[in-house]
């Protein structure tokens, strides 16, 4: 019955997509990041449909004859492009190379996909639909997270859906974690009041759902996350409050195993797995260093750390982010990978600044903030996970962008004077005969 529904929904939407390309947008996001198909257990859980909206999206705006798509070009997106141009670069030369292209492929579909979406998000809605697909996306499996722990209290972990980019415990709780503070925007902007308490509840859920994962990088993540989105948030006592009466609720309610789980943070030279994952960055420095190109995306090999780790047995993926760009891209990859998050910010910081003392673009800044948050928050969760190609990020960097233009060209419309044409008619005279039309 899923596969039957998620079918007729994509199928349903493809006309809607020729007409408003914009829709292919949110129907692409929702594909991949929710999956929705992979929720079946029929025909549907290997059926291409992410390939046919993105198809169809792209041929939609080539034969589009109202309207031009044009690439933004900023300094985040010059930056994005680079960066995809060195992984390409980089997997010629890769140490690997028969068995670089298969993943090359994929992440070139998710980075291309990207550009598109900044080629569709024009208004405000378009960003706002941006932002509620990934929240329905992720949320949808937090809420299910949060009930599951509640229900177990808190003895079991959350997963993530099998087969995607967040199937394992520490990828949902990142990817929960970068939510919420979507949610909150959204919770601002809703008007009805059962509307706004669904929002707070999904909130609520979605931080227990990242507890039950037992994600020690999600915990630090989260901690990182909540302290920033107090300092970036409006109403800070009354967010304060929520915090000062859930957060100790929510640690009291989690079992023993739980807090024995954090407790290792403190104890990472007894933990292997700790262990295992600084032995993988030593490798992935050890190879940049040797290799200017990196070692393209396949070095997680037994013969790789053979030869640049500190312990050549222990082979494990890179489990940050930051360490996983470096070794398969090199120190100008890393480069560009922190390029690009910090001029997202600074985009971000200028958004806020712009809209302070615009009535009409506070939107614009409470959702800047709030983005900045979420990156802040995948930026510390993901030191500790190989997430680099997650696409979620991306699409908030695509949303940062697109708000940015948005605020330009309503500073723009506010300074234009206003055109007057020559047969204009003058302003109202006195003396002036007045003339009525007939009636007809």
């Amino acid at each position: 019955m899923r596969d039957v529904l998620v079918t007729l929904l994509v199928f349903a939407s493809l006309p809607y997509i020729f007409k408003r390309p914009s829709i292919g947008m949110v129907m692409w996001i929702w594909i991949s990041v929710m999956n929705p198909h992979t929720q079946g257990w029929g025909f549907a859980r290997d059926f291409p449909f992410a390939a046919i909206i993105a198809v169809v999206t792209v041929a939609a705006m080539c034969t589009n004859s109202h309207r031009r798509y044009r690439l933004p070009m900023t300094s985040v997106t010059v930056t994005f492009m680079l960066f995809i141009a060195w992984m390409c670069i980089t997997s010629m030369f890769a140490m690997h190379p028969e068995e670089v292209w298969a993943q090359l492929v994929k992440v070139i579909k998710i980075t291309g996909m990207t550009l598109v979406v900044l080629m569709l998000m024009r208004k405000r809605s378009h960003v706002e639909w941006m932002v509620w697909t990934v929240v329905v996306s992720i949320g949808y499996y937090g809420t299910k997270g949060g009930i599951f722990t509640i229900r177990s209290g808190g003895q079991y972990r959350v997963w993530g859906p099998i087969g995607t980019f967040i199937d394992g415990n520490n990828e949902i709780a990142l990817a929960l974690v970068m939510t919420i503070p979507l949610m909150y925007y959204l919770h601002g902007q809703i008007v009805n009041k059962w509307g706004k308490r669904a929002m707070v509840a999904s909130m609520l859920l979605c931080a227990l759902a990242s507890l039950g994962s037992y994600s020690r990088g999600a915990a630090i993540a989260m901690v990182a996350m909540l302290a920033f989105l107090w300092l970036k948030g409006k109403n800070k006592l009354r967010f304060g409050i929520v915090m000062v009466c859930c957060i100790p609720f929510a640690l009291l309610f989690m079992p023993e195993q739980w807090h024995s789980r954090i407790d290792t943070i403190n104890e990472y030279q007894e933990d292997a797995s700790a262990m295992g994952r600084i032995n993988a960055w030593q490798m992935a420095f050890n190879l940049a260093n040797d290799r200017p190109l990196g070692g393209g995306f396949i070095i997680y090999e037994p013969d790789v750390f053979e030869l640049y780790a500190p312990v050549p047995h222990d082979v494990h993926a890179a489990h940050s982010i930051y360490f996983q760009v470096l070794g398969e891209h090199g120190w100008v990859g890393l480069a560009l990978y922190l390029a690009l998050g910090w001029l997202t910010w600074r985009t971000g910081s200028w958004i806020i600044g712009q809209s302070i003392l615009r009535k009409d673009l506070a939107w614009a800044g409470d959702l800047a903030r709030m983005l900045q948050v979420s990156l802040l928050g995948f930026a510390v969760g993901g030191a500790f996970l190989s997430l680099a190609y997650f696409d979620v990020p991306y699409y908030l960097m695509a949303g940062m962008v697109a708000i940015r233009l948005i605020v330009e060209r309503e500073r723009a419309t506010a300074k234009a004077p206003v055109p007057v044409a020559a047969d204009a008619a003058l302003p109202f005279d006195p003396n002036d005969e007045i003339q009525h039309e007939p009636l007809r």
